[in-house]
């Protein structure tokens, strides 16, 4: 049954071209990728040598010996131990890389023989295929075993005289050390080639077959082709026809260096020799550590070419910026990151809030109590911002994800709903009598507390409408978290806060003057900021909903206020300018809620484009579907598709992501579904960690990489680590993010 089992594993991995996009051609044969050889020990046995080319390794488990001689059985096969790798087939398996030895102690005749073994392995290649199993028939000349070799009687006097007899041929002819024997040194010249130089003392020899030279920890820098001086040819009994080196060898291996700074390497160099009387040395390996001196130009295949520097991440840009900066540049750089920061979507709902608050008002608004309720809702925002971004930064818990659960939106959505109707003159809200006096002494000229009310919604509105975090705030949290500097970093999210409501400052200032004082169209107006309170609502609803219930609620958001446009009335045959306009604007909200409802029937779920689900069929939506995530939802989930993706030879994409996060959904919509970006992550594994929830599983994901919160997309390469450099955080747009993709040296 065990042999079925890897017959039918072996079968799928042959033609399974779907689970594994390799192409025969560009793998090793078997007996290159997995070389075998034996040869005998001084004491009679035999010791059996792999060498595994690099990308490709052995089983442990695979391994077995038979002996075909039928005088000789083997009594004892010595495996070193290997490194452990899970395999998606057989489990948990130890395996071998680049080169190992087995000695076999046999039981055998004391004279010389020709001795037949039968070597079984199997191993696979890194890039997913593995071979079948492999047989390799040996045959080893045994030599006689001497008196020492065999198991007799113990003679005293002849004992003796052996020990006398081998001390003189000892002290006559006696081997060297192998360091003495095959001296080797290397040397860099002019930091583009290393020089490698052997020292072989006189009577002894090495195989021109058996150099292999690698470098140590590093990929910046690599070993080009090289070539080995011709020696003497020499037929070997293990190993055949060879080449074997006298005396002294030296020669160039040139170097691909995309690292043009002074940094040291560490070259391993593995060779194999043997003494002229007969006496072979088992393989030798030797490591030297070198100092390349820094060059003015990279090196590629021997050519000079430009270098491509390593990409810095936005927010290490920031910090840097942080550590270095004097107090008030440092202030001045984060207001500008908030005015740019204030034109994005995460934070134009606050807008019709302001808005609102300032209309609520009605009649009695003035420009300068329009500016101080602006400037209350901005500085209660900025505040906000930095009391928990600080709290954030110093615990690693972000508030404003913990003001997405379910019942904060949906109390918040009612709060608004509240407030659109009290726009639409159902009731007005204001205070009890008895709480506007204790108002009194807060503020000097309005009993209504108006300005507490304005900041009240500005601490709310920054927890509950932008929770996104950019590469400034994730800068700023990632500064206070490393350093402490609350003083420096808190100062800093400040002033972006405060940046980020300049643009609510201008309209709140101008709110006051261009808004009418009285009259017919102070209740239009009021009754549109209505309408765009009731839009926020829905807005914050679509977190916590189910996406059709989404676009109804926009659908009846366009039909019903396009009604009180008076859509479905007749135009007067002489009318002012001013009614076709709102004429004109009713029939485009009737038609495109509509246009809502028909894509909801059709299975659409984008108000945005709503007809997207009529062209289901077409290439073209196929080619902006959404980027096909496969979701792990805890640190063990991600660890096992690391190893997956690592044993796959693939890189990882990782996005964190949330409902809740406009930002994300811009990153999602915009950037990762068009075609070109698809196509530059084809050979990526793409994961995507789902936030929304907020649960313990998702904090210690967050907590493992340091994140405050979502967007922030990480990329981890061969060896399951995560470039730290390579992050992006925040919302990039195809563009930017493409030139993110071509940077990374995977």
């Amino acid at each position: 049954m065990h042999h079925f089992k890897i017959i039918f594993i072996f079968l799928i991995v042959l033609f399974s071209q779907s689970t594994y996009a390799v192409n025969p051609d560009d793998l090793l044969p078997p007996e290159q990728a997995f070389k075998v050889s034996a040869q005998p020990t001084d004491d009679g046995h035999v010791l059996i040598s792999w060498e595994i080319a690099e990308g490709y390794y052995l089983y442990r488990k695979k391994i077995t010996f038979s002996s075909k001689t039928e005088s000789v059985s083997i009594d004892n096969a010595d495996l070193p131990a290997g490194e452990i790798k899970h395999d998606p087939f057989f489990g948990d398996m130890v395996i071998y890389r680049q080169q190992i030895e087995s000695r076999l102690t046999l039981n055998r005749p004391d004279a010389a023989l020709a001795f037949s073994l039968l070597v079984k392995h199997q191993g696979c290649a890194d890039k997913g295929l593995c071979y079948p199993p492999q047989k390799t028939r040996l045959t080893i000349q045994l030599p006689a075993l001497t008196a020492q070799a065999t198991t007799k009687s113990f003679d005293p006097i002849q004992k003796l005289s052996e020990s006398f007899n081998l001390g003189l041929n000892l002290f006559k002819d006696e081997l060297l050390p192998a360091d003495q024997a095959f001296q080797f040194f290397a040397t860099v010249n002019n930091g583009k080639n290393l020089q490698v130089n052997w020292k072989i003392a006189e009577g002894y020899y090495l195989y021109r077959e058996k150099f292999d030279l690698q470098l140590l920890g590093t990929t910046d820098t690599q070993l080009l082709s090289y070539d080995i001086p011709h020696g003497t040819a020499k037929y070997d009994e293990a190993f055949g026809d060879v080449e074997i080196l006298h005396d002294r060898l030296s020669f160039t291996v040139p170097l691909s260096r995309s690292n043009i700074a002074e940094h040291t390497i560490t070259l391993k160099a593995k060779f194999q020799g043997c003494a002229e009387r007969g006496v072979c040395y088992p393989p030798m390996e030797k490591t030297v550590n070198l100092l390349l001196p820094a060059t003015s130009t990279a090196v590629i295949a021997n050519f000079p070419i430009e270098i491509k520097k390593k990409p810095v991440s936005e927010q290490d840009l920031i910090i840097q910026s942080l550590q270095q900066d004097s107090f008030g540049l440092t202030l001045l750089s984060f207001l500008g990151f908030g005015l740019l920061l204030a034109f994005t979507p995460c934070v134009f709902p606050m807008i019709p809030i302001l808005s609102g608050i300032i209309v609520g008002q009605g009649k009695d608004i003035t420009h300068r109590k329009a500016f101080f309720l602006s400037l209350s809702f901005v500085l209660a925002s900025a505040i906000t911002y930095t009391i928990f971004g600080i709290l954030a930064a110093l615990f690693g818990s972000n508030l404003q994800a913990t003001f997405q659960a379910p019942w904060i939106i949906y109390l918040f959505s009612g709060i608004f709903i509240a407030l659109s109707l009290s726009m639409f003159g159902f009731y007005n809200l204001e205070i009890p009598k008895s709480l506007q006096s204790r108002l009194h002494n807060v503020s000097d000229h309005h009993r209504d507390g108006s300005f507490i009310g304005a900041a009240i919604m500005g601490v709310f509105s920054s927890l509950i409408v932008g929770p996104c975090v950019a590469a400034p705030l994730a800068a700023a949290l990632m500064y206070i978290g490393q350093t402490g500097d609350v003083v420096l970093g808190g100062s800093a999210l400040f002033v972006m806060g405060f940046g980020m409501g300049v643009p609510l400052l201008i309209i709140g200032a101008s709110a006051g003057s261009l808004l009418p004082k009285a009259g017919h169209w102070l209740n239009a107006s009021k009754s549109i900021f209505g309408v765009i309170m009731l839009a926020v609502a829905v807005w914050m609803l679509e977190r916590v909903i189910a996406p059709e219930l989404t676009m109804l609620f926009w659908a009846m958001l366009c039909i019903i206020p396009a009604i009180y446009l008076r859509v479905l009335d007749p135009l007067p045959a002489i009318d002012s300018g001013w009614h076709k306009l709102w004429k004109g604007s009713g029939v485009i909200l009737f038609t495109y809620g509509l246009l809502i409802l028909i894509g909801l029937s059709a299975g659409s779920s984008n108000p945005l484009q709503p007809l997207k689900g009529l062209y289901a069929g077409s290439s073209k939506q196929h080619e902006e579907a959404p980027l096909a995530f496969k979701r792990v939802a805890s640190l063990a989930e991600l660890n096992q598709q690391l190893q997956v993706a690592s044993a796959n030879g693939q890189w990882v994409m990782l996005d964190f992501y949330a409902d809740w996060c406009i930002s994300c959904k811009e990153m999602e919509s915009y950037t990762l579904s068009n075609p070109e970006v698809k196509q530059a992550l084809a050979d990526f594994v793409v994961l995507q960690v789902d936030i929304t929830k907020n649960n313990a599983d998702d904090k210690a994901l967050l907590k493992a990489f340091h994140l405050i919160g979502p967007p922030a997309i990480l990329f981890f390469d061969l060896n399951q680590q995560e470039q730290t450099d390579a992050r992006v955080i925040g919302f990039q747009d195809t563009k930017t993010f493409l030139q993110h993709l071509s940077e990374l040296q995977y």
